[in-house]
């Protein structure tokens, strides 16, 4: 049974959603689809990046992941479907790809052409279903474009290292639904540049020299649970996807605010590791 993932954003009050569930039922009989997410912030390449990233990978070879974000065709904004990692992928050629693409070399691209058969200005309902349908059924990605061999790059998801590397300067890529920012700041880039040196975590005013394990590690657990304040207090991790990341513990956005609110942080904003 195929497998169909899904990531826009739709989100889930208009109809967009629902019709592309439909749209993909009426082509495929018999076909699973996920929704990765529908919340991107609109129009947000860079977190629609860092999404399906983490994501993907989880999901059985073979698999198809339609990207609706920034997806309105045009002459700077092409189409593509790809096999990378046994996945592939139906998306704009908006540098949404480059992350993925970082660690992975695509095995075949092409830049879809099935556009003049299709009269549409929602061209993940038509296209990138159609696409997705051709793919469920065993078709080979030559049928539904022709092959290319780049794809724009998304500069912003790749950290500044300087010359003598004492120095990667990151940016703000993502804030999660806690308020936690992440960096684009990789743990193996950080391992990579460091080489075990001591350094220096700077973001904004606040500066780290540790990077923790597990978010409670700055919890002193001799103290009584109840004396302890420990709720509010900075950290900076790797985090499940090996990005470093500058945390409020046990952040509540609804009370007592995040990292995002509490450090004045924000997307693009820098992170800079400087090594000592």
């Amino acid at each position: 049974m195929p497998l169909i993932t899904l990531t826009t954003d739709f989100g889930t009050k208009d109809h967009f959603v629902g019709a592309i569930k439909g749209a993909i039922f009426s082509e495929l009989e018999d076909v699973k689809i996920i929704d990765i997410s529908h919340e991107i912030s609109p129009f947000n390449i860079t977190e629609t990046a860092y999404i399906v990233k983490n994501a993907y990978q989880n999901f059985p070879k073979g698999s198809i992941h339609i990207i609706g974000v920034d997806s309105e065709l045009s002459i700077e904004n092409k189409h593509i479907a790809l096999l990378l990692d046994d996945h592939y992928f139906v998306c704009p050629d908006n540098g949404v790809i480059s992350m993925i693409a970082s660690d992975i070399k695509p095995e075949k691209i092409v830049e879809i052409t099935i556009h003049d058969r299709l009269i549409s200005s929602f061209n993940v309902l038509d296209v990138f279903v159609k696409v997705a349908g051709h793919i469920a059924r065993g078709g080979t990605l030559d049928v539904i474009g022709k092959t290319i061999h780049n794809y724009k790059q998304l500069t912003e998801v790749h950290p500044f290292i300087n010359d003598d590397k004492t120095q990667i300067v990151g940016s703000v890529i993502y804030i999660d639904n806690y308020g936690n920012i992440i960096s684009n700041i990789s743990k193996k880039l950080f391992q990579e540049i460091g080489k075990g040196r001591e350094f220096e975590v700077i973001a904004r005013s606040y500066s780290f020299e540790k990077i923790q394990q597990q978010y409670n590690e700055v919890v002193n657990f001799e103290t009584p649970s109840q004396n302890r304040q420990d709720d509010g207090k900075r950290l900076a991790i790797f985090n499940s996807a090996n990005f470093l990341e500058i945390a409020i513990y046990r952040s509540n956005l609804k009370t007592v605010g995040g990292a995002s609110s509490l450090l004045g942080l924000d997307y693009r904003d820098s992170i800079t590791v400087r090594f000592k």
